[in-house]
């Protein structure tokens, strides 16, 4: 019998995938946290045989609690469930460990055939997810990192660079700040850098925006 953590802050949407997955016969037991460090306390308690993960948590973002999850319990199965399209964090969130990502516009019956490949010891990925993971693969050591950025990615990380905010590069392109924080996100996870010190030392060791 499969026991699940299912971490969201949003009752409605927790109170919809819970009777998704009692239509499943074989799940036990389904308990709630609404935050990261409810999350963690149920995990210090109880045994689960799957967590279902948000990223989106009022304490603590949903990516960094996946890696402590991981880090105590290397074992557990994490299936993030988010808002967010698989461009924005999948890849990211599989590099931390997690088992599968769904985004929340998935099919019923989808959501439940991951919790079970997962819980199985699989790994659950959408055909859309394994194509981009595929490009990942095949792409060349010799090519800069930097080459596989598409023209808006490198226009953004030059404003970055310059020390222009979010804020500041959502006005100057007409767009909004959570589209220019994707951006951000996506060269991060293309340049494998964490911070945007990184990102600056990185685009002074390549010479990417000298005059």
């Amino acid at each position: 019998m499969i026991k699940i953590l299912l971490v969201d802050d949003h009752p409605i949407v927790r109170e919809g995938i819970i009777k998704i997955l009692h239509r499943q016969p074989d799940i036990e037991t389904v308990i709630e946290a609404e935050t990261s460090k409810e999350a963690l306390s149920h995990l210090k308690t109880s045994q689960f045989n799957v967590v279902i993960l948000d990223i989106s948590l009022p304490d603590k973002n949903g990516l960094l609690t996946l890696e402590q999850i991981k880090h105590d319990y290397p074992g557990l199965p994490v299936l993030i469930l988010s808002m967010y399209t698989e461009e924005e964090y999948a890849i990211q969130s599989l590099k931390l460990g997690a088992s599968g990502y769904l985004t929340k516009k998935a099919l019923p019956d989808e959501l439940l055939k991951a919790i079970q490949k997962i819980a199985a010891g699989g790994k659950y990925i959408t055909a859309t997810l394994a194509e981009k993971l595929a490009c990942e693969l095949d792409r060349k050591s010799d090519k800069p990192l930097y080459k596989y950025l598409t023209n808006r990615e490198f226009h953004v990380m030059e404003m970055i660079v310059a020390g222009r905010t979010p804020k500041e590069i959502a006005e100057l392109l007409t767009l909004s700040v959570r589209t220019i924080n994707t951006y951000r996100s996506n060269i991060m996870e293309k340049l494998q850098l964490r911070n945007n010190a990184e990102l600056v030392r990185y685009a002074i060791e390549n010479k990417l925006f000298d005059k």
